[in-house]
């Protein structure tokens, strides 16, 4: 099968010619955490705010991803790993297009988070973790989640009765206790604006 695919990378324009055309430097911001940490919330605010400082974004979210091109996985440990390395390669197309690439995922351990920043590329991937504390996490409980697990009627739920790692050393580290969503996105901003702005 291998020898029947041929690809074109090579003869396509590449990635500084449309970082030029876009005026900005192509990056995968990958906000992890635990379910209701604030990861969505904080994501959109963040692309409204760079679209309006005229940079070009698209954002992934785990519910959207489960609804298209990962419909077909459940949530096991090894089908989450594959959800996360769909996405890694499709946002590893973003970054090539020069597009800014804001990921939400829960992606809950170590090892799932180091194979989409090798997939993404080192330099271009930036880990920021949504620390939110699990108990502030469920009595927010915004879909019903945490309910459902305890109730057993989801199994294998992150920070429940599955675990969830948390970053080690992530580039960015936002504690949203005690913190606007507004306050959190702006950390963000002014954390990568120098990574994304063309010199």
């Amino acid at each position: 099968m291998a020898e029947n695919i041929h690809p074109i990378f090579d003869r396509i324009l590449d990635r500084n010619q449309k970082e030029g055309f876009l005026n900005q430097r192509s990056k995968v911001l990958w906000f992890t955490g635990l379910s209701g940490s604030g990861k969505s919330t904080i994501a959109e605010f963040l692309e409204k705010k760079l679209f309006s400082e005229g940079y070009f974004i698209q954002l992934l979210d785990g519910d959207n991803i489960r609804t298209g091109i990962c419909n077909n996985l459940t949530f096991s440990l090894e089908d989450r790993q594959e959800n996360i390395r769909r996405i890694s390669e499709v946002s590893k197309l973003f970054k090539e297009a020069g597009v800014i690439c804001l990921n939400s995922f829960v992606s809950p351990t170590i090892d799932i988070r180091q194979m989409a920043k090798e997939i993404i590329g080192n330099e271009d991937f930036i880990e920021i973790f949504v620390n939110t504390p699990l108990e502030i996490c469920e009595q927010r409980d915004v879909k019903g989640l945490y309910k459902k697990a305890r109730a057993g009627e989801i199994k294998g739920f992150t920070g429940i009765d599955s675990p969830y790692e948390a970053p080690v050393n992530p580039d960015i580290e936002i504690k949203t206790e005690g913190q606007t969503v507004e306050e959190s996105a702006i950390e963000v901003f002014n954390h990568i604006l120098p990574l994304i702005k063309m010199d």
